[in-house]
């Protein structure tokens, strides 16, 4: 259990700490459940998955379905139908046939995921948030740029001190060029989303579509101010809500 406030790191786009927000663990659930983080993204990989192959079985090809030839009495091996799968032609056992993997598991299960899912992101210091990136036509070098220049959250002090006569393939690995992203914003961006496509690696999507797999899968989240706000007003865990008796059935209770 989560009780200590996290930190988030705040960039602007030239690569520059400017502050810092507070997270609640609270407003996330304040606990991480491996089984159900596993549980949730096995059912998204599940409806991903494309169901359309198809095998031809012994319904499915030609020929007839009467014995060939009677069972004693010729001198040959005993046989069935021309279309079994041990002839030729036959049709193939167990053929496959189009499915949909799609299951659901419960909402509020899936709800939790998502919850955790980002706790655990925030826990492993994988989240920052960049301040200022406006763009006002789709322009993918600025944003290629800002990931070149923000250093990566998760490293320390030693790892992101500069060494005298490194190169720029090593520089860069302390940012996050070449890293997997999701850029969360707070509503739906075109402008941004045409500007970051193209970046390999790097995936863009407002927070109301946040899934536990998308979160998982990229390896940093970074997010606006906008978009951190948006966040935590929709995760924000609400206490369950007490049923009140029918009047009827608390008459008779106190009867």
């Amino acid at each position: 259990m989560l009780t200590e406030p996290l930190t988030i790191p705040v960039y602007n786009p030239a690569g520059e700490q400017v502050g810092h927000e507070t997270i609640d663990p609270a407003d996330f659930g304040g606990e991480i459940n491996k089984q159900l983080l596993h549980d949730v993204v096995l059912m998204h990989l599940a409806a991903r998955r494309v169901g359309t192959v198809n095998t031809r079985g012994r319904s499915d090809v030609a020929g007839s379905g009467k014995k060939l030839f009677r069972q004693k009495g010729t001198g040959n091996a005993r046989a069935g139908a021309k279309r079994t799968h041990k002839r030729k032609g036959g049709g193939a056992a167990f053929a496959r046939r189009n499915r949909d993997y799609r299951y659901s598991l419960p909402k509020q299960a899936v709800r939790s995921a998502i919850r955790m899912a980002l706790l655990s992101k925030f826990e492993d210091k994988q989240v920052l948030i960049l301040d200022g990136l406006s763009l006002d036509a789709p322009k993918t070098q600025q944003v290629a740029r800002a990931l070149k220049a923000i250093r990566r959250p998760d490293i320390t002090e030693t790892e992101a001190a500069e060494v005298v006569g490194e190169t720029k393939a090593q520089a860069a690995r302390r940012t996050l060029h070449g890293r997997t992203v999701l850029i969360g914003l707070p509503d739906n961006n075109p402008v941004l989303y045409r500007s970051a496509r193209n970046i390999e690696g790097v995936e863009v999507a407002p927070v109301g579509e946040f899934n536990t797999y998308d979160v998982l899968k990229q390896r940093y989240l970074v997010l606006t101010r906008e978009a951190l706000a948006t966040l935590k007003e929709r995760v924000k865990t609400k206490p369950a809500r007490r049923r009140e008796k029918p009047a009827l059935e608390a008459a008779g209770t106190e009867s």
